[in-house]
C-alpha cells in the first residue's frame, strides 16, 4: 500500500514538474518573447561594441601620447585660418574630383 502511495506521488510530482518547464519553455517561445530577447541581446551588443569603441579610442590616445613622448614630438601650432574660424560650428571641406570630366554618376556599360 505504501509503495503504491509513493510511486503516486512521485509520478505526479514528476508530472507538474514536466508540465511546468514544457510551459515556461513554451512561453518562452512565443513571438513576442522571442522579440524581447532578440531586442535585449541588440542592446547588450550595442553597449559591448561602445564600450569596445571607447578602450580602444582611449589605447589610441595613450599610444600616440607615447609614441610622440618617444619621438620627442610637441603638438604642432594651429594655423591662422583654424584660429579665425567661429568654434563650434561645422565648417565643409570641398573636395575637386581628380579627374574633372569624368562624372560620379555616369552609368556605364560593363
Amino acid at each position: 500500500m505504501f509503495r503504491r502511495a509513493f510511486w503516486f506521488t512521485t509520478g505526479v510530482a514528476a508530472g507538474v514538474w514536466a508540465t511546468t518547464k514544457v510551459n515556461r519553455t513554451l512561453d518562452k517561445l512565443t513571438p513576442e518573447s522571442l522579440a524581447l530577447q532578440a531586442a535585449d541581446r541588440a542592446v547588450l551588443a550595442g553597449r559591448r561594441v561602445k564600450h569596445f569603441a571607447l578602450d580602444v579610442r582611449d589605447g589610441m590616445a595613450h599610444r600616440e601620447a607615447a609614441l610622440k613622448d618617444a619621438l620627442g614630438l610637441t603638438a604642432a601650432p594651429e594655423p591662422e585660418e583654424a584660429r579665425a574660424l567661429p568654434a563650434g560650428r561645422p565648417h565643409l571641406v570641398v573636395v575637386e574630383p581628380t579627374h574633372p570630366h569624368h562624372s560620379l554618376t555616369r552609368k556605364e556599360d560593363h
